[in-house]
């Protein structure tokens, strides 16, 4: 496994940029994208107003943990399918085929099973294949960290006996996992060690990560006749994967070695993103780790820093990622009824880690943190512990209350240290007496 951070960080930028087109802006701090300026000096981030998670839409205040689960928590969930992520179709049930149902891995320390998911009657096409660890020193029930991935199982994670899968390249072809690289490997004998289950999934097996993929994923397949692209209300990409991971839960849920009830699901950028989306539409994932999530995440959008809404759904960038009607809002922000606080309130009262970089300035670790400043009324409210300070704290320095934050000294993407903090929050919430 490689021990430099700063290769770590290299390759994983590679990868991204040859199978997804994702563009690493060197010190995260690009001066112009999409013909936008880009702002990184805090004295013109604006003034701004942040809607009130605690207030319905007829001005009354939430005051009980009742209200906000019957009324205020619906209206936002409601105001962000209508205005940034889209409504999903209805999720049925649908099969799943375990073609791989308990082989020893890692030297005997853990059980792999591997399983194809599948979305639509259609058993040729949409799909995904599921990878998943659990301990092989225990027969009951284990809390699992789920990641969804830029990357194939078979890059993910050094094991010879995983299917190799395919994948999309950046010329939108799709090609075997085996032209593909790794980054270094996820440490799954980490977690196992800790009595603790890894799985993941490929997110292009859902839907693939760039405009024209409408015609090969999950989208595409739910199109009316005659209908080329969704509805301004209806789902971008990423609710698509978002729509997806909520099957992954379907197949956990069915699984003897799993304790479905504890399951944390990580992403990192737009999975970042994707993550928190999925945690606020399925509440059965019991823990959500979002990394480097930024515009369109936690990030605030109000505050103008970094990457913004124009930047981000402007034609020649992600705006298929999100709803048609986010696009209302690239000029003027303040004009939103929501914000990244209020996604993050969504979440509530499960325990949320917000993880970012120190450099990372084009996806604001100090919006981040601001919006869970913000956010943290929702979480007292329903008797958690939330932030506990409005003062940011420095790099390597977590929070790890039920509404946590912490910053690694370096940029986007995850390093390292992260997945150990990770480990100590899981640690903290499933496992305290």
């Amino acid at each position: 496994m490689l021990k430099n951070n700063h290769l770590i960080r290299f390759f994983f930028a590679v990868l991204i940029v040859a199978t997804t087109g994702i563009v690493c802006y060197a010190q995260n701090k690009p001066e112009d994208v999409a013909g936008i300026p880009v702002n990184y000096d805090e004295s013109k981030t604006g003034t701004y107003t942040l809607p009130d998670p605690l207030v319905l839409q007829n001005g009354k205040k939430v005051t009980s943990g009742k209200t906000w689960i019957k009324k205020r928590r619906p209206e936002i969930l409601q105001m962000y399918e209508n205005e940034q992520f889209g409504k999903c179709p209805e999720r049925l049930k649908r099969d799943f085929n375990v073609f791989d149902s308990g082989t020893p891995a890692f030297n005997g320390k853990a059980v792999r099973k591997q399983i194809t998911l599948y979305f639509t009657e259609d058993t040729s096409n949409c799909k995904a294949d599921l990878l998943l660890y659990t301990p092989a020193n225990t027969n009951k029930p284990v809390p699992v960290f789920l990641m969804i991935s830029f990357m194939p199982n078979s890059l993910k994670i050094d094991d010879p006996g995983i299917k190799t899968g395919t994948m999309w390249n950046r010329d939108g072809e799709k090609v075997s996992a085996s032209e593909g690289r790794g980054w270094g490997f996820f440490d799954v004998e980490k977690y196992i060690s800790e009595g603790i289950g890894v799985a993941t999934i490929y997110y292009g097996d859902i839907e693939p990560d760039f405009a024209k993929g409408i015609k090969y994923g999950i989208r595409g397949h739910f199109l009316k006749n005659g209908q080329s692209w969704p509805e301004p209300d209806e789902w971008g990409t990423i609710s698509a994967w978002a729509w997806g991971l909520s099957y992954v839960m379907d197949y956990l849920e069915t699984d003897p070695l799993v304790d479905a009830k504890r399951v944390a699901l990580n992403g990192v950028s737009r999975l970042g993103k994707t993550v928190l989306w999925t945690g606020a539409r399925d509440q059965r994932f019991a823990m959500i780790l979002a990394s480097c999530s930024g515009e369109g995440g936690a990030a605030l959008s109000m505050r103008n820093y970094g990457e913004t809404i124009g930047h981000m759904i402007a034609p020649s960038r992600y705006f298929y990622q999100f709803c048609g009607n986010r696009a209302q809002y690239a000029d003027n922000p303040e004009t939103s009824p929501i914000d990244a606080h209020m996604l993050i309130s969504l979440i509530a009262p499960r325990p949320l880690l917000l993880q970012t970089g120190d450099t990372d300035n084009w996806s604001d670790p100090k919006g981040e943190f601001l919006a869970a400043v913000a956010a943290a009324p929702v979480y007292t409210l329903l008797g958690k512990t939330a932030l506990e300070t409005e003062k940011m704290p420095e790099a390597g320095v977590p929070i790890l209350n039920d509404l946590g934050y912490f910053m690694h000294s370096g940029g986007h993407g995850n390093v390292p240290k992260d997945f150990d903090i990770y480990l100590q929050f899981m640690k903290k919430h499933f496992f305290a007496q």
